[in-house]
């Protein structure tokens, strides 16, 4: 395989591991602002997915139960987020700013707690780290040469990828063919004329807002359990801030919040693609290129987007 092929598959390769954790983070910012709640809290609910996925890999050793651990732990970090913005009819960006706040330092102390006072988790071995899928499906080798080759270095990857692609469609299936997801945007659209017909949009909004916890922590998780193989301070940087940025993007409808990650996830493979090379640009204008990226994109298509018409606003329902 020729040399230009060779760095286009790995800046593919590169690209798929780094948009997966975007897409699920982005996918529960989908879930709550359909339902009226804006979640710019994803990057705390992230870290603590990070750091629970990898305190759970390290002493468990079952990187499956880390991985749900990690969404659970988001999850728990949303009920506050829910119940201050639901309960209480809290300004959702201030909430949201709370649990950005709350989330990184939570894990510094849980970190610090589980792993001796270090602000960096211990390594977790290999064999405790999420399974490569497909990675000998067309059978080459490191001297094959052509598209076997092309596809086994593009398409090796961990399995919280290929499950980030999978629940794109059953979020999908859910908002768009199911009553369930008709009842989630019309509390997103209009929560008054919702509760009318009977649907309850007060458990509306925290079914939407847990599962943005959730899907967060998975994000998070598959940072610490796949990407990388512990949890540090600077591990979750931005990524929730993305995110969000690519529900915008997208157009708060789950392909499209997977289209905009998959472009940030170029702009990360193409920046860690280019500093492996060894090309003489200083490394803080690499690590700059995804999020320089992230603001010609929103200043570029945020007018053209759309929210919920109740996204953000206060619910207070009349007894």
């Amino acid at each position: 395989m020729n040399n230009s092929l060779l760095s286009l598959a790995s800046i593919l390769s590169i690209t798929l591991l780094y948009s997966a954790p975007l897409i699920y983070t982005a996918l529960g910012g989908v879930l709550s602002e359909n339902a009226g709640v804006v979640n710019i809290g994803l990057e705390g609910m992230m870290s603590i997915g990070a750091v629970v996925g990898s305190i759970v890999g390290f002493y468990i050793g079952n990187p499956w139960l880390a991985f749900l651990c990690g969404g659970l732990g988001g999850m728990l970090i949303a009920l506050l987020h829910a119940i201050a913005t639901i309960n209480f009819a809290a300004d959702h960006v201030v909430s949201g700013i709370a649990i950005n706040l709350i989330g990184p330092g939570l894990s510094l102390f849980l970190c610090r707690l589980f792993f001796d006072g270090a602000a960096m988790s211990k390594s977790i071995p290999y064999e405790n780290k999420l399974p490569i899928l497909f990675g000998k499906v067309f059978k080459s080798d490191a001297g094959a040469k052509g598209i076997s080759r092309f596809f086994d270095i593009v398409f090796s990857q961990y399995a919280s990828v290929y499950i980030a692609f999978i629940i794109v469609f059953i979020v999908y299936f859910i908002l768009y063919k199911t009553r369930l997801g008709l009842r989630i945007r019309a509390v997103g659209e209009y929560p008054k004329a919702a509760e009318t017909l009977g649907v309850d949009a007060y458990k509306i909004k925290y079914i939407c807002v847990l599962a943005s916890g959730f899907l967060a922590g998975l994000g998070g998780a598959s940072m610490s359990l796949a990407v990388v193989s512990n949890y540090r301070e600077t591990l979750i940087s931005g990524q929730g801030f993305i995110a969000l940025a690519a529900v915008i993007f997208g157009g708060w409808k789950p392909q499209g919040a997977m289209l905009a990650c998959l472009l940030f996830g170029f702009a990360q493979g193409l920046s860690v693609f280019l500093g492996s090379i060894g090309i003489k640009i200083d490394t803080n204008l690499l690590s700059m290129i995804p999020y320089a990226i992230t603001l010609i994109v929103l200043i570029a298509f945020v007018k053209g987007s759309r929210a919920p018409s109740s996204d953000g606003l206060p619910y207070e329902r009349n007894n």
